[in-house]
């Protein structure tokens, strides 16, 4: 009986011990993209940052060239995470304020966005489910 106990307790260890290690390999991986997409941004590099965003979302919101020309009018100054959450298991929702330079007028703007991350637990990969952040809000 006392055996049983042990293996069982054995087996539940174990398992415990994979999921956080699971769970730390994603949280580092989430850690290194993020670090990719906000040097990506920070630099004004819509097109590395574009290739960070879930392919099905691309596929569904393709970019135009005047999406592209008008991130080429802008450089980013400033990004500061505000708050993070995680609603759902593999999901990360960061809200970020953006200090924006319009290039021709060199008037510098705060904007606000929300991303929203999730994991894709097949390709072993974090993507940006929000697409990339909308600079003018409609303008």
């Amino acid at each position: 009986m006392q055996q049983g106990i042990r293996i069982a307790a054995g087996v539940l260890l174990a398992l415990a011990m994979t999921t956080a290690m699971a769970s730390s390999r994603a949280q580092r991986s989430f850690d290194d993209m993020q670090a990719a997409y906000v040097a990506a941004i920070r630099w004004s590099d819509f097109d590395s940052a574009w290739e960070m965003v879930d392919p099905a979302w691309r596929e569904a919101h393709p970019q135009t060239d005047l999406e592209r020309e008008r991130y080429q009018q802008v450089q980013i100054s400033g990004y500061r995470e505000v708050r993070a959450s995680s609603p759902a298991e593999g999901e990360i929702v960061r809200d970020v304020e953006l200090r924006v330079i319009n290039k021709n007028t060199q008037a510098e703007r705060v904007v606000r966005v929300r991303e929203t991350w999730h994991w894709d637990p097949e390709s072993k990969h974090w993507w940006l489910a929000s697409g990339l952040p909308d600079l003018w809000h409609g303008e």
